[in-house]
């Protein structure tokens, strides 16, 4: 995506430069097509800009939004499940409805059958054309009683039906809601969830470990090579993580360059030689562009390790694995340090330059 000129010759800033460009190109100026073209403008996304491209200055809202859909999800699941719950709402109010016109049947033919009984009763109307007239009328209501109930079944049915699918919508909108676009691997809304429910329970916040990694002297690496090279660094960091962990592990991207990992069932030494191992096969992973031969690498980690039961909550736990990470870092970096007690940040140090 080519940058717009200004019909003044001017040099506006990139905010001016993409609404401008858009108003061109006929674009509504809502904030998800802004989102897009701005990323499209800077050149973080090189395939985003690409798709954007091809569609020329003819794009429908329809085209943007399925591209929007794909590069971030993070705006587009809010809408989907506003739609979805909408969708629900009207499922429920016809089974409502449907309950409510069973319930206006039924009393209907509770109503005939005390009626008939009424009759029946009376022995001084007892004869043979009011005996075959409740009859009929008995036979009809049962009839269009079983009728309507079959219908109301059939019905509830298809309602159940439609109502599943939309739970199945939802469920998909949450995972794309939990879930790190650049990775794949969890988020930090799905972390802190994940986090929380350690304390749920004495026996799981036992035997439960986090581990905070950080990726070494990654600025170092976005400032040399570029943020597209980053992203597929920290794509490829992820895998390495989440292939050397066991499958019910939980691993999340939790920003920027760092990741967290929950284990449960785990000892201490266990959770350290997870970490450990985690650290070496990234240690041993090659960072080489193969068409060009730059190598972008080595890439290490520092992983900060703390045990549950040494914490009084989630956020106590976050900060202690955090303080071990800091320690880390200081001691030399690409390196594992179990938490203790006495370990502390230096409050007189600038500690963003330890997590570089």
């Amino acid at each position: 995506m080519q940058p717009a000129t200004s019909p003044k010759g001017q040099a506006p800033d990139i905010a001016a430069q993409v609404t401008f460009a858009m108003r061109i190109m006929g674009i509504a100026p809502i904030p998800r097509n802004y989102e897009l073209y701005y990323e499209a403008y800077i050149g973080s996304n090189p395939r985003l800009t690409k798709e954007l491209a091809a569609l020329g200055s003819k794009a429908t809202q329809e085209e943007l939004d399925e591209i929007g859909a794909r590069y971030f999800a993070h705006i587009h699941h809010a809408a989907g499940v506003e739609r979805a719950h909408s969708r629900l709402a009207a499922q429920l109010n016809d089974l409502l409805a449907l309950m409510r016109d069973e319930q206006f049947a039924l009393e209907s033919y509770n109503r005939v059958l005390g009626e008939t009984a009424d009759n029946i009763n009376n022995k001084s109307a007892a004869s043979v054309e009011i005996l075959r007239s409740a009859m009929t009328l008995l036979s009809r209501a049962t009839e269009d009683t079983m009728s309507q109930g079959k219908e109301l079944v059939e019905n509830v049915s298809l309602k159940s039906v439609e109502m599943d699918v939309i739970r199945q919508e939802l469920d998909e909108y949450k995972r794309i809601a939990n879930t790190d676009s650049l990775t794949r691997l969890a988020n930090r809304r799905a972390f802190d969830e994940k986090l929380s429910s350690v304390y749920n329970s004495d026996q799981i916040r036992t035997y439960t470990g986090l581990l905070i990694a950080d990726i070494d002297h990654f600025k170092k690496v976005n400032d040399t090579f570029g943020h597209p090279v980053g992203d597929k660094i920290l794509a490829t960091v992820g895998t390495v993580i989440r292939s050397n962990l066991r499958r019910e592990a939980f691993v999340a991207r939790t920003g920027g360059e760092e990741f967290a990992i929950i284990l449960n069932d785990q000892t201490v030494e266990e959770c350290v030689q997870v970490a450990d191992r985690i650290r070496t096969a990234l240690a041993n992973t090659p960072f080489k562009n193969s068409k060009t031969g730059v190598n972008y690498g080595p890439i290490t980690l520092s992983i900060g390790v703390c045990q549950a039961s040494l914490a009084e909550d989630p956020v106590d736990l976050y900060n202690k694995a955090d303080v071990a990470l800091y320690c880390a870092k200081n001691a030399g970096r690409n390196r594992t340090m179990l938490f203790e007690d006495g370990m502390k940040k230096d409050t007189g140090r600038n500690w963003l330059l330890y997590r570089r």
